[in-house]
């Protein structure tokens, strides 16, 4: 078999935890690519709701192998914090199951401190981070001073690294006027979670590679979604790791060839979380009931998602960055009852028209577009039950063939609840 990349397709939250968590079923492996704790990823399954930011979406499925790829950051306090909830539901998550690329990146709590400093430093301009350390991880990842997650195999040696890096932050801490972090708790703590983690450390491109070359099927799992990407995104106003469906082979360790299908995920409308244009944004009595009806409040923070009208540039977008061969469509259910909906179908500026999402310049280009609409009805009854899309509205089914004409990718899922069952194929 081959690799399945999940990507999300929009400024991230697009319900790809259950996308993933269906396809699940029938796979062997579930890796994680990208991102850290900032990511949250929600399965509603088997009586349980599981809000899930580093354990691997098919953590229900017993017989699955999860993963923590090379390409993630990783918060040693959170994942045990995540690890131990899921226990308690009866779930298993020990080292014959859950594993760690040895070349993951660890998180400090002087990361954190970081993050939140520089977004207080940057006042009105600040980009609405998480403040989870993810950036400032990402930042020592890269000029080679960062800690990874292979250095907990020795415990104490992995204390003594912790405590220099603590030191360390310490002094670009006192540039923010923040008080210092207790190096001594810090290092006792890190080491109480080596010991706990150390047995699920493993060689992640050793373990993807052989799954593949047995002919096995692995789901590679992203994190946020295309406008967040590091360098596709809406920059600045974007997260620091790769979540294109390239990221998804740096990320884990094996070569594009093994990728047979990338599935892009898509809210029936659109979101954001944090700073940012946004040209679709509701600001009235539509946009408050798509945020109420739909629960869009965020999965790690309980911020309030900013929403707003389905945007098809910037699906057709992610289908050429990420190479879609199919779509999955979320929370259609969440738009019955409007009466008239909207769908942007291009940009305008200056008397010129596109139809594509215009990112080149970055967000302050962006600003100065407005979306074009197209005009559709809605549709008023409950389609929560239904489980096959011929049986949709006739107004719901058109909106699917809207999207699927404008993106020229098919949709083969549309979910209609947050329950596994809950879709319409």
């Amino acid at each position: 078999m081959a690799a399945t990349v999940v990507v999300g397709t929009q400024w991230g939250d697009e319900g790809k935890g259950r996308v993933v968590d269906g396809l699940a079923g029938s796979a062997d492996i579930v890796a994680r690519f990208n991102g850290g704790d900032n990511a949250g990823h929600t399965v509603v399954a088997e009586g349980h709701t599981l809000k899930l930011h580093l354990v691997p979406s098919g953590v229900l499925y017993s017989h699955l192998t999860l993963l923590i790829g090379a390409g993630v950051v990783l918060n040693p306090d959170r994942l045990i914090a995540e690890m131990d909830r899921i226990l308690s539901i009866g779930a298993d998550v020990g080292p014959s199951r859950l594993k760690i690329s040895a070349a993951a990146h660890v998180i400090l709590p002087t990361h954190r401190a970081m993050d939140g400093a520089r977004e207080a430093s940057l006042g009105d301009e600040a980009i609405g981070t998480t403040k989870r350390g993810i950036g400032p991880t990402y930042a020592d990842k890269a000029k080679r001073v960062n800690l990874r997650a292979g250095e907990m195999s020795d415990p104490v040696q992995f204390a003594r690294r912790v405590s220099e890096r603590v030191a360390d932050h310490n002094r670009r801490l006192a540039q923010f006027d923040v008080e210092p972090l207790s190096v001594d708790q810090v290092s006792r703590a890190y080491r109480g979670y080596a010991e706990r983690l150390a047995p699920h450390l493993v060689d992640g491109s050793v373990l993807i590679g052989e799954a593949l070359e047995a002919g096995d099927t692995v789901i590679c799992e992203g994190a946020q979604g295309l406008l967040l990407d590091l360098d596709h995104g809406t920059y600045p106003f974007v997260t620091s790791s790769s979540t294109i469906a390239g990221g998804a082979t740096t990320g884990l360790g094996f070569g594009p060839k093994q990728i047979a299908r990338v599935v892009g995920v898509a809210k029936a409308y659109t979101t954001r979380v944090g700073q940012g244009p946004f040209p679709t944004e509701l600001l009235g009595e539509t946009g408050d009931r798509i945020r109420e009806v739909g629960d869009e409040f965020g999965t790690t923070t309980g911020r309030p998602r900013r929403c707003g009208w389905l945007d098809l540039p910037i699906v057709r977008y992610a289908a050429r960055v990420n190479g879609l061969d199919e779509l999955a469509l979320t929370k259609l259910d969440v738009l019955s009852g409007l009466e008239n909906l909207r769908v942007a179908v291009a940009y305008a500026r200056d008397g010129s028209h596109v139809d594509y999402f215009p990112a080149e310049f970055g967000a302050q280009s962006l600003a100065q577009w407005e979306p074009v609409y197209e005009d559709l009805p809605g549709w008023e009854a409950d389609i929560s039950d239904i489980r096959r899309r011929e049986h949709l509205p006739r107004a719901a089914r058109d909106y699917v063939s809207l999207i699927e004409d404008c993106s020229g990718v098919p949709i083969t899922f549309i979910g209609v609840g947050p329950g596994r069952e809950q879709a319409a194929v």
